[in-house]
């Protein structure tokens, strides 16, 4: 982030031929920039650590709200050097967090290899064990005495059998050790993934999941849907009740959307107050489900205020798009966009296609 101190320190670049109200009204500016600078580094560090981006986000969002009601050189200079800290602290903690995820990587490979050192060392010994039986049994061909022959071949194939038992135990035991420790980082790998496709905020798929899974659907020829949703008038719930509180209206419009779908229904926030739905069935069946749901969650929320619980009107503006043969990913998305805005500009929120 760049540090405001400087600004604060001398005089504001290109300003000294303005009067105090002009002045004023360039820094006013600069604040706001800086504010939003502040956000998009907070919804930038989702995409760099879905794990631990949301504490930073939530926390520049509270920096930036602070800073917007309290507009004076000692609130601007404890906000500068609290988002300092907080960049450097996210940093380190991300790259601990990265270190930690290579190290489990790095110790199933260590694992794989001990296990494979020592399967290799168990084949050596048995080979050494079983090369000692097969010089025994040649021996035999010298012997003359039927008792001693008996004798030989007796001892040989119980050490032959006692060394085959050994190996099998010792090679079951060291298979089912390496399953465990695969299956242990299969299972924090797969919880990496999880994390990795998840909206930090909302819960809900984002948009690089989202955007893969269309590009299956594409490549597999199967026939489905895709929705735009974007929540009307969403900009003027963070600038007059704050981020804070239009994180939370976020987070439950995601709920909401995940009890009106189904099961099969993919879920994903596109960016901001955007989401995509990814429906697998036909047109017309889409834009019936479409159309319950955008009555099943457009209306009032309640949510948490600088004053206290309050209620919020909501509504989302709709657009469905069907793909098309041989359509690429960014040409069906274009078209829903498309449908969205043209609801929207409708102002009825509904769904098109």
């Amino acid at each position: 982030m760049i540090s405001l101190k400087k600004y604060l320190d001398n005089e504001l670049p290109g300003t000294a031929e303005l009067d105090a109200t002009e002045e004023a009204g360039v820094f006013s500016v600069m604040l706001s920039a800086y504010g939003s600078a502040m956000l998009a580094m907070g919804n930038f560090s989702l995409d760099a650590c879905p794990g631990l981006g949301d504490g930073l986000k939530q926390s520049l969002g509270a920096l930036q709200s602070q800073l917007s009601r309290q507009m004076k050189r000692e609130a601007v200079e404890s906000t500068d050097h609290a988002v300092q800290e907080q960049m450097q602290e996210w940093g380190q903690r991300t790259a601990r967090h990265y270190r930690d995820k290579a190290g489990e990587v790095r110790e199933l490979l260590l694992t794989m290899a001990r296990t494979g050192e020592a399967v290799g060392a168990r084949d050596r010994r048995c080979a050494g064990q079983m090369s000692e039986v097969t010089a025994r049994l040649n021996r035999i061909a010298t012997l003359d005495d039927l008792t001693q022959i008996r004798a030989s071949i007796e001892q040989s194939a119980g050490e032959l059998k006692s060394s085959i038992d050994r190996m099998t135990a010792e090679g079951k035991a060291a298979v089912e050790e390496l399953k465990k420790q695969v299956t242990v980082y299969q299972a924090r790998l797969e919880e990496a993934e999880e994390i990795a496709c998840r909206d930090a905020l909302t819960g809900v798929r984002n948009r690089m999941c989202v955007e893969s899974m269309i590009e299956s659907r594409i490549g597999s020829g199967a026939a489905f849907c895709v929705a735009m949703i974007d929540i009307d008038d969403f900009k003027k719930v963070n600038d007059t009740h704050g981020h804070l509180t239009g994180d939370e209206l976020l987070k439950q419009f995601a709920a909401e959307l995940r009890s009106a779908c189904r099961s099969t229904d993919v879920i994903a926030r596109w960016g901001g107050d955007e989401f995509v739905i990814l429906l697998d069935y036909p047109l017309g069946e889409a834009t019936a489900q479409i159309e319950r749901l955008r009555k099943w969650v457009c209306g009032d929320y309640t949510v948490r205020g600088s004053a206290g619980a309050m209620k919020l009107g909501l509504n989302a503006s709709i657009g469905l798009a069907e793909h098309l043969p041989q359509e690429p990913m960014k040409a069906l998305m274009g078209r829903a966009d498309a449908a969205m805005y043209e609801r929207k500009g409708a102002g009825r929120g509904a769904s098109a296609a």
